[in-house]
């Protein structure tokens, strides 16, 4: 089965600055447990801040090392979630009931992609 990198993308800078809720927070669980349990969630995470973060550029035959935050960036990678599904639209909605679990407050993106095999 083909397995799916969903890049969970955050706008930084205004997101709840107290982070998820507890309620949210045990929505998720329950979320990644059922997932787990129906063998379709192998890896997530979130991501510390981009204020943690550090860049590593190659550009023009040379290197570049530059320390977070970047306030260029509108929307980063807060998290993520690697799963196995029979195709691309399960992944998909998967990822609808990831969102969903949010607050309405939250605006969340997340980008589904195939991770290639070989």
């Amino acid at each position: 089965m083909p397995r799916y990198l969903s890049m969970v993308r955050i706008d930084e800078q205004n997101a709840p600055a107290e982070g998820p809720s507890p309620a949210l927070m045990e929505r998720m669980g329950e979320l990644i447990e059922e997932m787990t349990k129906a063998g379709v969630l192998l890896d997530t995470a979130g991501l510390t801040p981009t204020s943690e973060g550090t860049r590593v550029r190659w550009e023009g035959g040379e290197l570049s090392v530059t320390d977070g935050p970047f306030t260029e960036a509108k929307e980063v990678v807060g998290g993520y979630a690697i799963t196995q599904a029979k195709d691309k639209a399960e992944a998909i909605e998967w990822t609808k009931r990831f969102l969903q679990i949010h607050e309405e407050h939250w605006t969340v993106t997340c980008e589904v992609r195939e991770i290639g095999e070989g």
